[in-house]
């Protein structure tokens, strides 16, 4: 299909439905929206914002799971030329205090409960701890029997009659490309959550190349069980298929066997999805009477084992990424006709409208071939949400952002992933990427998952040390990985500590990431 002439996310939306406005836009349960109807309720709930003296640039945040409501209420706040504020639903009190205090949120839109998680109760604990929001004038409830304090989402709505089509219109035609369209807030290597803003052109441009590695059109249908709240979702997947005209299928929380009746229902083609998500609709009992033929094409990350496993299920087409919410969810993506070999090997190459490059500790380009950090220039952020400091830190001088990740090109500019730059372990003066371990050892017939840190060491400094999780009926012992590693890696590569652990075993974080920093507890290291 024709790429979109809009640069705002608003006017992609018209756009599209100007193509064919009774195309399925969403699917959430037994409600569905063409894209005429989705566009309809947008413009509706863009007018109760504007009734509620919502302006240009204000923020407005979201707090709630996988709900058409949530896609609603984030095109209507960016529509008006407002800043949309996606909320982790994980969230803890502190964590909410912060970035809504940080982020000077405005007016929220919060599901009451969601997984026994009762946000209302949670917003008042951060307002405690915040000591007041002095921004946040309101609280909009997903839900149709509401605290009296609050208004209900069709109570709000229907302040929605106060404001002219006029109006909205001029409202519209404020919001500018370059204007920030969403704020997300992420974590890094420090203890306060970074607020990472993004435009509205950025939105469209970058997610169209990503949709078009993956070789999207308008019959294409997105099962989307990812938390809206990450740019995976939010960002990446959203526009990519928007931007196409396909169809966002909901699902609330991710759930493997709703999973794998959702997608044989509702025929879904595209595969969005982490590889603890793909691993459990591989063993789940239902798979075997479930018709997973439709899927065709998507996005992952992982180890080469890991996108073998989404292949399997069915994605032939499964595409490879690199990225990060700094830089619109992805930079690079493979080619889904790319040979599944090197699909599951590289991240890809660099799409239209960035630049990646290399560089050692000088910020010098580093050769081809040769490991060094990711730099990125071109579809990134502007800069860290009031955060003059870490912005600062993070671009060089020319412009080029320090993604922190390790990396390197090869002849034909396709990006390998070699870790972070802060996992790398020095053993006797030498540095090792613990990812490219990882990488050798689950080549391994016995191996699930490896995972591998730097231990200290009185004679080495430090000294690699490996997490195991095998196979179901599998066996493997710490000779036979040993010699595995040394069939392709240098003998300082090796790892000299092993532990065969459960996968239950392994220290994650409430949304399911490894926390690699208490890996050395396997190894008696006390976490720092």
């Amino acid at each position: 299909m024709d790429k979109p002439t809009s640069r705002t996310t608003f006017a992609l939306l018209q756009e599209m439905t100007s193509r064919d406005p009774a195309h399925d836009c969403v699917v959430d349960g037994h409600r569905r929206w063409s894209y005429s109807d989705f566009t309809r309720d947008v413009e509706r709930t863009a007018r109760a914002l504007l009734a509620q003296s919502i302006e240009h640039g204000d923020r407005v945040g979201i707090l709630a799971g996988n709900r058409a409501e949530w896609l609603i209420a984030d095109f209507a706040i960016m529509s008006i030329g407002a800043i949309s504020v996606g909320l982790n639903t994980w969230s803890s009190a502190n964590e909410l205090a912060y970035q809504l205090e940080h982020a000077g949120v405005r007016l929220l839109f919060i599901e009451p409960t969601f997984r026994e998680r009762n946000f209302l109760q949670l917003i008042e604990d951060a307002r405690a701890i915040a000591g007041g929001f002095p921004a946040l004038e309101n609280l909009v409830v997903l839900a149709d029997d509401v605290p009296a304090a609050h208004p209900s989402w069709e109570r709000f709505n229907a302040s929605s009659d106060r404001v002219s089509e006029v109006m909205l219109a001029a409202a519209h035609a404020r919001v500018d490309p370059n204007d920030v369209a969403c704020l997300l807030y992420t974590s890094g290597s420090t203890a306060l959550p970074k607020g990472v803003p993004l435009l509205h052109r950025g939105l469209i441009e970058n997610m169209w190349e990503i949709g078009e590695r993956q070789q999207l059109h308008d019959n294409d249908r997105l099962w989307l069980a990812v938390s809206l709240f990450w740019s995976l979702a939010c960002v990446n997947a959203l526009f990519a298929v928007l931007s196409h005209r396909g169809t966002i299928v909901l699902q609330h929380h991710f759930d493997a066997a709703q999973a794998l009746q959702l997608i044989e229902q509702e025929r879904c083609t595209i595969f969005y999805g982490t590889p603890n998500m793909a691993l459990a609709l591989a063993e789940h009992p239902d798979l075997a009477q479930r018709n997973l033929s439709s899927l065709r094409t998507g996005v992952t990350i992982g180890t080469p084992p890991q996108i073998t496993r989404v292949a399997d299920l069915g994605v032939a087409q499964i595409c490879n990424v690199y990225g990060l919410t700094e830089a619109y969810g992805n930079s690079t993506v493979t080619e889904a006709s790319l040979a599944l070999n090197k699909r599951i090997e590289t991240v890809g190459r660099a799409l239209n409208g960035v630049e990646v490059r290399t560089v050692n500790a000088d910020d010098v380009a580093q050769p081809t071939g040769q490991v060094g950090e990711v730099q990125l220039r071109g579809n990134v952020t502007p800069g860290y949400w009031n955060d003059p400091e870490r912005t600062a830190e993070s671009f060089t001088s020319d412009g080029w952002f320090r993604t922190g990740d390790l990396g390197l090109l090869d002849q034909e500019a396709y990006l390998y992933y070699r870790g972070r730059l802060k996992e790398m372990v020095k053993t006797g003066g030498i540095n090792v990427a613990p990812a490219e371990v990882e990488q050798a050892l689950s080549t391994h017939p016995a191996i699930e998952l490896a995972f591998v840190t730097g231990i200290p060491d009185p004679r080495f400094d430090e000294t690699l040390a490996a997490v195991i999780v095998l196979r179901k009926g599998q066996t493997a012992d710490e000779a036979s990985l040993r010699e595995h590693c040394r069939e392709t890696l240098a003998p300082y590569k090796t790892p000299r500590h092993f532990r065969f652990v459960d996968a239950t075993a392994l220290p994650l974080t409430t949304t399911g990431k490894l926390q690699r920093k208490r890996l050395g507890e396997f190894f008696g290291v006390e976490t720092t």
